[in-house]
């Protein structure tokens, strides 16, 4: 004990900023890399691997074998190179995350302001009313990354998104209420597309199982994509949606289109906080 003392103690006076900034560094990309592989399949294969080396290491340090340590010394690089293999999806997943860190839609015009405003108006009625009539709904509505190849998996329709033809278009045993509608700015662009389904575990993990495979697809297409899904249970009625794997369960429509409102207006949001915190940044104009 004393021995494991002075050994702890040896570590601490060696340690000076830049050794702490070196540790910091380390502890942040481990953080980094759980929080991107967290509820999906890479964190159970994490696990087994963890687990694996754990037991591999303690067998060679307890008991000795040297034909068995030197077979997993040769077999530590193919290993490695193995691991972007088994990760590939999340590798992929998370290098679109990074590259898509900082992005917004920004609104440019008051025409564009005007018609981002009436396609959410016409996306929170028609939720409102579909979850009253317990009709399910799945309803994408793309950002910066393009959808053209779930587009091309449906119905192209290219019309102008209005709420009645969402209640159309997800009316019970029409031809294009089972799939995604995928909405481009203030248009329908296709209906009845195949969307990926989620991988993650948490909608299995949910206490909850009135969340079926809409509710997979939504949160698919929020993995793969910046895309936002809004989506209409078919059998509780209620309105969630999804966004980067993750999913806000129970809105209401007011709740609905303030996240809404926050995705695709993020400029004016942060105008208003100015006029209202810093009002002499912003001198009234003379009529």
């Amino acid at each position: 004990m004393t021995e494991f003392l002075n050994n702890i103690l040896f570590i601490f006076q060696r340690l000076n900023w830049l050794s702490v900034i070196d540790i910091a560094l380390v502890t942040l990309t481990f953080y980094i890399l759980l929080y991107l592989v967290r509820d999906t399949q890479a964190m159970v294969l994490l696990r087994g691997i963890i687990f694996l080396i754990v037991l591999l290491a303690l067998l060679t340090a307890l008991v000795d074998l040297p034909a068995f340590s030197w077979l997993l010394r040769t077999s530590l690089p193919a290993l490695l190179l193995a691991i972007p293999v088994i990760f590939a999806p999340e590798i992929r997943r998370a290098l679109e995350r990074i590259g898509r860190a900082g992005t917004f839609i920004a609104v440019n015009t008051r025409r564009e302001d005007a018609e981002i405003q009436a396609s959410i108006q016409s996306i929170v009625n028609a939720a409102e009313r579909l979850s009253m009539r317990q009709h399910g709904a799945l309803i994408v509505l793309q950002r910066l990354d393009s959808l053209n190849e779930y587009i091309g998996t449906g119905v192209v329709m290219d019309s102008r998104l209005t709420s009645e033809l969402l209640l159309q278009i997800f009316y019970p045993n029409t031809p294009l209420h089972d799939g995604a509608v995928i909405v481009k700015g203030n248009r329908i662009a296709a209906g009845a597309c195949v969307m990926p389904l989620s991988a993650s575990g948490i909608l299995v993990r949910s206490p909850e199982r009135q969340m079926g495979l809409r509710h997979r697809a939504a949160l698919g297409i929020s993995e793969v994509s910046d895309a936002i899904t809004v989506v209409v249970s078919e059998e509780t009625g209620s309105i969630s949606i999804a966004h980067a794997g993750r999913m806000i369960r129970r809105l209401d429509p007011d709740r609905l289109e303030n996240i809404l409102n926050a995705f695709y207006r993020p400029e004016q949001r942060q105008k208003n906080f100015f006029q209202r915190h810093f009002p002499y940044l912003f001198p009234r104009q003379n009529d």
